[in-house]
């Protein structure tokens, strides 16, 4: 987990129970590859989860987003399989052997092309007008999502750029939410 931006906990076993999370990369995949992203829950899988709670008799969840954070943070990963849990990939740890592509979206492209899970609703805009309309077309979008956002976030696509800037404390200085 991301826990102080420095320590986190070991959540390896967990995250391997999520079958969209391949756990071999091709042969072109550099030999060590840590990547980044968010676990999360589709509406209708949480809806189908706290259906099935109903059922027996049990507590049902809050919220999706809840419902996935507590999920990866039980201790045991028989537990985590029995929840519908999705990843999509949106950054890099450490890299070795690997010439990663200059931009972020060229990264997050590699990525897809490794078999990771990324989101499709993304696009490479220039200056404030073209943050508005992509706003404005995921605000139209939001509902008919098949998870929950709070909106969207601006990346500086440049990751030579995205270095310069560096971060604060645990946020980068590169992103902003909207």
């Amino acid at each position: 987990t991301r826990g102080d931006g420095e320590v986190g906990e070991d959540v390896t076993q967990n995250i391997r129970t999520i079958g969209q999370i391949p756990l071999t990369l091709p042969k072109d995949a550099p030999p060590v590859l840590e990547v980044r992203g968010e676990v999360y829950m589709r509406r209708d899988d949480f809806e189908r989860l706290n259906e099935r709670q109903r059922e027996k008799g049990e507590k049902t969840f809050v919220n999706p987003r809840n419902t996935a954070a507590g999920a990866i943070r039980q201790l045991d990963p028989a537990l985590v399989r029995q929840r519908p849990l999705c990843f999509y990939a949106y950054g890099l740890g450490e890299v070795q052997g690997w010439d990663v592509p200059g931009t972020h979206s060229g990264m997050l492209d590699a990525l897809a092309a490794f078999g990771l899970p990324v989101n499709g609703d993304r696009a490479v805009v220039h200056g404030p007008a073209g943050l508005v309309q992509f706003h404005a077309a995921m605000a139209a979008k939001r509902d008919s999502l098949p998870f929950d956002i709070d909106g969207v976030v601006y990346k500086v696509n440049s990751r030579e750029l995205q270095a310069r800037l560096g971060f604060k404390t645990r946020e980068p200085r590169w992103a902003v939410a909207h």
